[in-house]
């Protein structure tokens, strides 16, 4: 049985708690981005992607999920653990020297859910592309997800791919954004503006749907189910996902403030106080 909305809810506002707790804990991290897309990645996780029990790096007979921007580890791993892959008790290891769970996400320690190195931005839907057609050449009809911040469009890479994903026609991918209009320097517009993202990736002739309320849960779950039924038609899906970052969290949020920082002792007591646990604590 799939979660419902609330069961949805109740696990979102225990992943932020987990992202909160993991970067003050070591105070280091990105809790902005991660709070911004908990929303997202609780719902596709949960109840979206076709996912099989345990975990192994081909994934065929899956939907894969690969996350290009991964300085949002907190989130990710989170997500990760509380949908199974490893222990939930791993995540105070967040940051830790030898720790799986390092800063970015890697492979080469053997994390289950982790099937790429994320990090170095713009590379993320390369990859994805990669493992789509692989899909393909296997006769596996299932789905490739992929997840990329608005800021890194301004790397170059992105645009080849998007170009290539077209031109091949790699119908089997979901590429979502997340446009939260901030980045580690200030807003987009500030440090780059890309004009109408929409229209761009248009112009690469993709198909594209927004999710204006990108910290909805039941919005998400709609633009999900709509983006999943324009798959197969000849064209690579995109979702605009609109995000707040630091959604959850009121001292947060508004702001590219809190891209990469962590909060001290007293402004996690505040965080925390307004998302109070819902399942347990790790």
């Amino acid at each position: 049985m799939k979660p419902n909305t609330q069961q949805l809810s109740d696990l979102t506002i225990q992943v932020r708690r987990d992202i909160l707790r993991m970067v003050h804990a070591v105070n280091s991290g990105h809790p902005g981005g991660s709070l911004g897309c908990t929303e997202f990645l609780v719902t596709l996780y949960q109840n979206i992607m076709e996912r099989k029990e345990g975990f192994d790096m081909n994934g065929i007979g899956e939907d894969l999920f690969f996350l290009s921007n991964g300085h949002i580890s907190p989130v990710f791993y989170s997500v990760l653990a509380r949908s199974g892959y490893f222990p939930v008790s791993e995540l105070a290891t967040f940051r830790l020297l030898n720790s799986r769970l390092q800063g970015h996400p890697t492979t080469h320690e053997g994390l289950p859910g982790v099937r790429i190195a994320s990090g170095s931005l713009g590379q993320g839907l390369s990859v994805a592309l990669g493992a789509a057609q692989a899909k393909k050449l296997n006769g596996d009809n299932h789905i490739i997800y992929s997840l990329h911040g608005d800021g890194e469009l301004q790397e170059g890479q992105n645009w080849e791919a998007i170009m290539y994903a077209s031109a091949k026609k790699v119908d089997n991918v979901i590429a979502t954004i997340d446009l939260n209009g901030k980045q580690i320097d200030g807003t987009t517009d500030e440090v780059l503006p890309m004009g109408s993202i929409r229209a761009k990736f248009e112009a690469f002739d993709w198909d594209v749907l927004e999710i204006k309320e990108g910290n909805n849960i039941d919005a998400i779950l709609a633009g999900l189910t709509d983006a999943k039924s324009r798959t197969g038609k000849g064209k690579p899906v995109c979702i605009l996902l609109h995000t707040e970052m630091g959604n959850g969290v009121d001292f947060m949020m508004h702001t590219h403030a809190w891209h990469g920082k962590a909060p001290n002792n007293d402004q996690l007591a505040s965080a925390l106080a307004q998302n109070i646990s819902t399942l347990a604590d790790y």
